[in-house]
């Protein structure tokens, strides 16, 4: 079996916490074990409060596990209380803000990342634009995020996290403030800029049909302590288009794991 890129090894995360002048315990998530494949896309679903941002946090490196390990490609992201810089370099984040800078360019934005690390004027400004081809932004370099629509200033983001071409993208519910027919679409644009990119991504999103389109595999969780109660493999053809969403076979899929998320609780 080849080395997994990213993986995580019994983890689990218990925050203490005061009520009055009594300490109590929150156990968030208990020994998770998951590991990925280079360039495979994972979706994460859960019920609100099973610990998937957590879950998420801890890849990042934001969040410290109480016990257990993560590695990307077989280097521990901690030693000891440190974090190691180099496996850090490897992950790229996204929220569900964009957290665009309003007085900076599409360009300056997504170049950020490089101005912070020492990279010179011409170098940031043409990756920049390189990747604004790539999110479909081509055109709107100048542009200032109020000129944007909400699905382009998450392009933009997405565009800011590969900036400094890091192996492993981390996003956490990128299209969750957006509508409906725009969430569609940014699904679509996720799954090739993900082909395209190459890179491995971790997904975590509260819709179930969104985990079934996008993922490779779709982890689900449990109710607090957050542990994988299955890992359903999505065994369907790419590139997608939504009219897979209309097959027997996705709609079985979804429906398998809305049961899971129901014995657990309900997904909201």
């Amino acid at each position: 079996m080849p080395q997994p890129e990213l993986e995580l090894i019994g983890v689990s995360k218990t925050y203490q916490s005061w009520q009055g002048s009594r300490q109590g315990t929150t156990h968030a998530l208990a020994a998770i074990d998951l590991a990925l494949g280079r360039e495979e896309f994972v979706a994460i679903v859960g019920q609100s409060g099973c610990g998937k941002t957590t879950l998420l946090r801890i890849l990042a490196g934001l969040v410290r596990p109480s016990s257990g390990e993560v590695r990307t490609a077989g280097r521990s992201l901690w030693a000891g209380d440190t974090r190691d810089r180099e496996t850090v370099g490897k992950l790229g984040l996204v929220f569900q803000d964009p957290n665009l800078f309003p007085w900076y360019s599409v360009e300056d934005n997504v170049s950020l990342p490089l101005k912070l690390r020492g990279a010179e004027k011409r170098a940031r400004r043409e990756r920049a634009r390189e990747l604004c081809e790539l999110v479909g932004l081509a055109g709107f370099e100048r542009a200032y995020p109020r000129e944007l629509s909400g699905g382009m200033r998450q392009r933009a983001a997405i565009a800011r996290a590969l900036s400094y071409r890091p192996e492993i993208l981390l996003m956490d519910e990128p299209f969750g403030a957006l509508d409906a027919l725009t969430r569609e679409s940014m699904n679509l644009e996720l799954q090739r800029i993900w082909m395209e990119a190459g890179k491995t991504v971790v997904l975590i999103t509260h819709s179930i049909s969104e985990a079934v389109f996008l993922g490779d595999r779709v982890a689900v969780m449990t109710s607090r302590p957050g542990r994988l109660a299955e890992i359903v493999t999505v065994d369907l053809p790419r590139p997608r288009n939504l009219e897979v969403m209309a097959s027997p076979v996705f709609g079985s899929m979804v429906n398998h794991i809305r049961e899971l998320l129901n014995a657990g609780g309900h997904l909201d």
